[in-house]
């Protein structure tokens, strides 16, 4: 049987990644993340080195390949010694762009898309709410047709490339309640009445920005409608199953780094005369780790190598169910494996300048983002059709 994840093209993509992360990213790390941000320039040496565009077609900029690419090179920046923080500030495009190429606007994809894939632009996703998360269908920014604009009010947080983004692919109520009237805006950051009202400081992910967005009735033209109005909680669901499979990809591909460093350390690291390896309850902590990433990254594979062609509802459904539940055992085993590192490592584990520290700190968001790992449970439970009983 052929390994789609082995063919020659994508040993070469990973070797590429891998050594644009050693030249690139690795030396730099520590000092983006006490800057709170990597520099706009590390997005156009990415788009040089013919990263930034995989995924994405050529008719709108990219480089081609589908959503196994991506996950190749997220796998090769992390187990690289790059992080999933990293991962978040410079692909954010990942889930800024594919509504916009998804609406086939000309105009749009002119604008936002092609200067974003040549590291020009920056983009970001605004959907969550400061009174709300996972539940996207009662979002309450409020985007009101007058004219040829919408005047845009209300705010965003937890934003992804917030700080540094040129523009902001922004989720707004221009119908009812409910998830029948979301509509999605792309928003110039130079917009009047559109601010940042501040970054956020956060446990990990220390290196990629994060902010809280304001909109104070921001006239945003309406050309900038992304797909038909009122038609973007859709577009919305459909974009999340690929998020969680990105989110699984960085979980499984930070366990095996953690137990790479981990296997490393227990060689090197001597104690009452002899290396930690050499003790069974550490051999077999390296087993239990091995196993939990090797799991998660065969069973996550598998359904991205279905995501790249999805079929009719019932399968589109099938790879949500298998989507969250690919996330959620992705992020136990790097929960798992995060932790059991740092306690092999032990004291040293727990310094700032270890690189398996800030792995653990940058792990605990895995659970939280792209739907938390009690709502992608809940969701499952209904795909699976384990609806609760009625009262009688």
């Amino acid at each position: 049987m052929t390994d789609a994840w082995a063919a020659p093209e994508r040993q070469a993509l990973r070797e590429s990644a891998t050594r644009f992360t050693e030249r690139e990213i690795v030396p730099y790390l520590p000092d983006w993340e006490d800057a709170g941000e990597v520099p706009r320039e590390l997005h156009k040496r990415a788009a040089a080195a013919g990263l930034l565009g995989v995924g994405f077609a050529e008719d709108v900029g990219g480089q081609g390949g589908t959503v196994v690419d991506v996950s190749v090179i997220t796998e090769a920046v992390i187990e690289a010694g790059g992080s999933s923080g990293l991962v978040a500030a410079l692909f954010t495009h990942g889930i800024a762009l594919p509504h916009i190429v998804a609406s086939a606007s000309t105009e749009l994809i002119d604008r936002y898309v092609r200067p974003t894939l040549a590291g020009e632009t920056i983009g970001s996703l605004a959907i969550t709410e400061p009174d709300g998360g996972s539940d996207v269908a009662s979002l309450r920014t409020r985007g009101t047709r007058d004219g040829d604009a919408y005047e845009v009010t209300g705010s965003k947080t937890f934003i992804t490339s917030g700080v540094r983004a040129d523009f902001v692919t922004t989720a707004v109520r221009t119908g009812g309640d409910g998830a029948g009237g979301i509509s999605l805006l792309a928003i110039d950051k130079d917009t009047p009445g559109f601010t940042v009202t501040r970054p956020l400081r956060k446990m990990g992910w220390l290196c990629s920005d994060t902010a809280e967005l304001a909109f104070d009735h921001a006239r945003v033209p309406a050309a900038n409608l992304i797909g038909e109005q009122d038609a973007g909680f859709v577009a919305i669901m459909r974009q999340f199953v690929h998020e969680r499979l990105s989110l699984a990809v960085q979980a499984y591909a930070t366990a095996q780094r953690c137990l790479d460093l981990a296997v490393t350390y227990a060689k090197q690291r001597e104690t009452f005369g002899r290396p930690l390896i050499g003790r069974q309850v550490i051999r077999h902590k390296l087993v239990d780790m091995h196993r939990a990433t090797t799991t998660a990254r065969a069973y996550t594979r598998g359904v991205i190598e279905r995501a790249v062609e999805p079929g009719d509802d019932n399968s589109q459904l099938s790879l949500a169910l298998d989507a969250s539940i690919a996330k959620n055992d992705a992020v136990e085993a790097c929960d798992h494996v995060v932790d059991e590192a740092v306690q092999i490592f032990g004291g040293a584990g727990y310094l700032r300048e270890s690189e398996v520290e800030r792995h653990y700190r940058d792990a605990r968001i895995l659970g939280i983002g792209g739907g938390t790992n009690e709502v992608l449970n809940d969701l499952s439970a209904k795909l699976l059709g384990y609806g609760a009983a009625r009262a009688q």
